[in-house]
């Protein structure tokens, strides 16, 4: 026995020395700042790297992961089926962007929904889903919770189904890659669903929001998250032969910087021989969760410093960015960058639709009209009090000024320019005006 008992304390030595070195490696070369990771083998659950993995987070939009799971769920135990057409309720409407914007009363399968929720990350067709499934939204929740607890994510809770800021939604890395390893296992026969490049509405295309699809070779899904309290999330997934690799992200400053920190985590898991932890990985569930307070990265992402406003759909680079950590490998690229193209399209657009499959009804159906825009003054007619007050007042909503309102007013006719020794002609008599003043006005323009 003394032989056996010396490997295993030469093995528990030389793992404790090997994460010593990575936590200097970790202090010498990245900034002191949050950044959850955690990279993990679906198959077996082994974890072939991670850093902060159980520490408490907000999920953002990676919450419509449990959303899906539990629709998928439910399909499953024959309550819905995937043409169970849903009515757009006024709680689904009032949810913020990202979102459909389909008007009250809009019908949608939940098939639709769900590739809406999952490429445009729409948060009133998460609703509508929740809605659908369980009857009401306190329901829904209930059944997400308790999904949660049913597979061990006892890091995780949910107040709602779209992930929009809520200080009591809160899950961490560890949980994130069990439920995704959950819907690998459960639910094999829908892995299309999580990798959907873009869909189609009408004739407008919408591209999915995890770059890595169509991008990072044998990238198959999952689902990107932000808000400005959580910074830019990611629980993607890859395949090459017949390795498949769970990676999960959380904290990355913009959404490059999460893209790209994926590649190189995938690139690095993809190598047989590289893995922190070398033949001791722990497992997935062997990790524990953390708690503590949630770390806040409002003042990071949605401060004044960036060049575009912080969104989902944000590619800006980071210039802090670096790949969590790096060891000498000459054969791992310098950054995830490196490892991004531009791939043949896995499959063309999706088209969805509003109504039922037997009954497909146009999408300009499914949103509010416009409202019509009012005619345009007489000429020569004095504005009304309102109209003089508002006039040179700037258009509300993040919309630019007119065209001609930014240009110079003209010369009026007969203006001389200064220093010209021409004589100014006289001004020509004005006509009698009619005798009805309405027939002078042209016709204001039909509203649209």
């Amino acid at each position: 026995m003394a032989p056996t008992t010396s490997r295993f304390a030469l093995r528990a030595s030389f793992v404790g020395c090997l994460l010593a070195a990575f936590g200097l490696v970790l202090a010498a070369g990245v900034p002191a700042r949050a950044n959850p990771i955690l990279l993990v083998e679906a198959d077996t659950g082994r974890v072939i790297e991670q850093k902060e993995a159980g520490r408490p987070w907000h999920p953002a939009s990676v919450t419509k992961l449990m959303t899906v799971y539990v629709a998928l769920n439910a399909v499953r135990n024959g309550r819905l089926k995937f043409d169970t057409p849903i009515t757009v309720s006024p709680a689904a409407a009032a949810q913020q962007p990202s979102k459909m914007g389909f008007k009250v009363g809009t019908v949608v399968t939940l098939d639709n929904a769900l590739k809406m929720v999952l490429v445009k990350s729409a948060n009133d067709m998460a609703w509508l889903v929740g809605e659908g499934v369980a009857g009401s939204m306190p329901a829904f929740v209930a059944e997400m919770n308790a999904t949660a607890a049913h597979l061990g994510m006892t890091g995780t809770h949910f107040e709602n189904p779209n992930g929009l800021p809520d200080p009591a939604q809160v899950t961490t890395a560890r949980d994130l890659a069990i439920l995704a390893r959950a819907i690998i296992y459960h639910f094999p026969e829908q892995e299309a669903l999580f990798r959907i490049p873009a869909i189609k509405i009408g004739k407008v295309v919408l591209r999915n929001y995890n770059r890595l699809i169509d991008r990072y070779p044998g990238a198959d899904g999952m689902k990107t998250g932000f808000v400005c309290g959580s910074g830019y999330n990611l629980v993607a997934t890859a395949t090459r032969g017949n390795k498949r690799l769970i990676a999960v992200i959380l904290g990355a400053r913009s959404g490059t910087a999460r893209t790209e920190q994926a590649a190189l985590m995938f690139e690095k898991g993809f190598q047989s021989s590289w893995s922190v932890f070398g033949a001791a990985a722990p497992l997935l569930s062997a990790l524990p969760n953390s708690g503590g307070p949630i770390y806040d990265m409002r003042a990071e992402v949605c401060g004044g410093k960036r060049a575009v406003t912080a969104s989902e759909a944000d590619d800006e680079p980071d210039p802090q960015t670096s790949s969590s950590f790096s060891f000498a490998t000459p054969a791992l690229p310098k950054s995830g960058a490196e490892l991004l193209q531009t791939l043949p399209p896995s499959m063309p657009p999706v088209p969805v639709y509003v109504g039922t499959r037997n009954a497909v009804e146009d999408f300009a159906t499914a949103y509010e009209p416009d409202p019509p825009k009012k005619p345009k003054a007489a000429a020569g007619s004095k504005p009304d009090s309102k109209s003089a007050a508002t006039a040179d007042k700037p258009k509300t909503g993040g919309e630019k000024a007119s065209g001609d309102a930014a240009k110079k007013p003209a010369k009026p006719q007969g203006a001389v320019a200064a220093g010209s020794s021409a004589t100014p002609k006289p001004k020509p008599k004005p006509a009698p005006a009619p005798a009805n003043p309405e027939a002078a006005a042209p016709a204001p323009k039909p509203a649209t």
